[in-house]
């Protein structure tokens, strides 16, 4: 059965500390919805689909799957470099380099990738405290 962030982490951690798991689900949702609709040197994409890919890869990364999720999107949207990098710094922050960082899209800006550390390191909160609760 699922257990996800939405349906039951989100109301046992409101049971046991009040008012924390609306906090978080803001956090959450801020960062998960965070986009300036651009994409390298491209205008008004929707970034939903690769957003959404990232938070799920690392979901996945950790053990946590969803039926209803098309998996076959991550190998379509996430180049093998962005996974090596989101593997490393979800799973193994200490051997996260430069090289590594700079390896992955070389021609989007910073703040692109600074947004997907973002997303992969919330959506790596979320997986911990799902298996927490």
């Amino acid at each position: 059965q699922d257990y996800t962030w939405e349906d039951h982490g989100y109301s046992l951690i409101n049971r046991l500390y009040p008012d924390v798991g609306q906090l978080l689900d803001e956090k959450f949702q801020v960062v998960y919805n965070l986009t300036y609709n651009t994409i390298a040197m491209h205008c008004g994409v929707d970034t939903s689909m690769l957003r959404r890919a990232i938070w799920n890869y690392v979901h996945c990364v950790f053990g946590i799957r969803y039926d209803d999720y098309d998996y076959g999107e991550v190998n379509q949207l996430l180049e093998r470099n962005l996974k090596v990098y989101i593997k490393t710094v979800a799973c193994y922050p200490e051997k996260t380099t430069k090289q590594i960082y700079t390896q992955f899209w070389r021609h989007f800006k910073h703040s692109e990738k600074v947004h997907v550390n973002l997303l992969l390191l919330e959506a790596r909160m979320q997986a911990a405290l799902l298996y927490a609760l």
